[in-house]
């Protein structure tokens, strides 16, 4: 695996550090955390921005109502410090408006009219969540179970097809969790119990020839259970470590408050199970960062029964999630058409489509190779470069996009660069690096705006 460079701290909004998850402060964000899925070239340290405006200026779009971009740095190591507007800043971290906007009043109320229909129209709850689904009422963890598939469009089924879901996963868990000790008492109460039937005079005891299976500790075959519980120990070991690394800052995930082990240990369940059930991919660095927004949404849903099955939702709809980006996660597709690498690509190119100066300054003048910074950025679905409550913001997005988050994930990773690009112009190759691997503050609904202006430009 990849290994990455040190993490800016960020700052945590107060609405996700409630004290409903735990009664002890949250531990600060360590310097050294392992950053799954980031290559780290010989220079990259740790770069704290000065600047959290853009300097998107394209002169083919029309610019959106922000504030004006700061002058054109100099070549020298850091741009001089801009001064933030309140519009410049993401709308979470101004600890001043704690009221809701009348944009998101009204698109809750869109949103719960949607949701209230007998069969949901999922090209309009598409079009009204792309926006971005304002915090509260539980609205986010219903809408995403439907976008993702989980729940089907007819509100007549959802109360079986959920009940047959969460059904479906306890078994899961009850086979796959079970310890190899449990596995072979069970097959052989079953032999005892056959033997019984057959040879009462036996009293239940096994002569030597009649223990088979190679259910014993030590056996070495392939279809010993106990072989397969070895195997599997170093990956559940590494899912333990990832699992503990995620989101230290929050105490929802982080601390000793018995919510947050349990919180833990419902990551760990999901993670195994996917692994075993899809021996082709099994687990890989990484996948604990992608799962920990769903289940936070679901776990947080106002309905308690919804929220007491939440780490049933979660497994589905993270299979549902990662069923369009695979083929990232498997090594041998690396090189392929549908591996990580042809999708990077696709990123260089959709940039030298509407950016072309900016890409022949990236990639020929100061030779920043994408899969540097935009490995991660894919990968992760943006999880590590943002905070997290503008991350369940930029999911919003991604996930109402009919053709699946690919696209738009990809043409936000494109705006991302645009929005910086008198930086990266001025820069050169230690600076852009840097800046790169360590995405500046920006205001989330600029970049979701400019990404869509993008897929007009396309489209057009």
């Amino acid at each position: 695996m990849f290994h990455s460079p040190q993490m800016v701290k960020k700052r945590v909004p107060e609405w996700l550090n409630s004290s409903l998850w735990s009664s002890t402060p949250s531990p600060s964000l360590d310097d050294d955390r392992v950053q799954p899925y980031t290559s780290k070239p010989t220079a990259t340290t740790t770069i704290t921005s000065s600047s959290s405006t853009s300097d998107y200026e394209p002169p083919s779009m029309v610019d959106p109502p922000i504030p004006v971009p700061p002058p054109k740095p100099t070549r020298e190591d850091k741009p001089p410090p801009q001064p933030q507007s309140t519009d410049s800043l993401p709308n979470h971290e101004d600890k001043n408006n704690t009221t809701p906007s009348p944009e998101d009043i009204s698109r809750q109320a869109q949103l719960l009219v949607e949701l209230s229909r007998k069969t949901i129209n999922l090209r309009d709850l598409r079009r009204i969540a792309s926006q971005g689904i304002p915090d509260g009422a539980g609205i986010r963890s219903t809408v995403w179970k439907l976008l993702l598939g989980y729940l089907p469009p007819d509100r007549g089924l959802w109360s079986s097809e959920l009940a047959k879901k969460r059904s479906q996963y306890k078994h899961f868990k009850d086979e796959l969790l079970m310890n190899p000790s449990e596995i072979t008492r069970k097959m052989d109460n079953c032999t005892n119990c056959d033997t019984d039937e057959s040879k009462g005079q036996s009293k239940g005891l096994l002569s030597r020839s009649e223990i088979t299976h190679g259910e014993h500790p030590l056996s070495l075959g392939q279809s010993s259970v106990w072989n397969q519980f070895f195997q599997d120990t170093e990956i559940i070991e590494q899912i333990d470590r990832d699992v503990k690394r995620t989101h230290p800052d929050l105490h929802f995930f982080s601390g000793d408050s018995s919510d947050a082990k349990s919180n833990q240990d419902a990551l760990k369940n999901i993670l195994i199970v996917f692994a075993k059930l899809n021996p082709g991919i099994r687990y890989v660095q990484g996948m604990n960062e992608i799962l920990a927004p769903l289940f936070y949404v679901f776990k947080t849903d106002p309905n308690e029964e919804d929220a007491a099955s939440a780490e049933a939702d979660t497994f589905f709809c993270f299979v549902e999630l990662l069923s369009g980006f695979r083929d990232h996660f498997c090594q041998q597709l690396d090189n392929s058409v549908v591996g990580i690498r042809s999708t990077i690509t696709k990123l260089s190119q959709l940039l030298k489509e509407h950016d072309e100066e900016l890409w022949r300054h990236l990639e020929i003048t100061t030779k920043v190779n994408p899969q540097f910074y935009a490995f991660r950025w894919i990968t992760l679905l943006l999880t590590q470069e943002f905070n997290f409550a503008d991350s369940l913001h930029i999911w919003d997005t991604l996930l109402s996009d009919p053709e699946g988050p690919q696209e738009t994930l990809l043409r936000v990773c494109c705006a991302m660069l645009i929005l910086i690009r008198r930086r990266l112009l001025a820069g050169d190759f230690t600076s852009n690096l840097k800046l790169l691997q360590n995405y500046p503050p920006t205001n989330i609904r600029h970049l979701l705006y400019v990404a869509n202006k993008l897929r007009v430009q396309s489209s057009g």
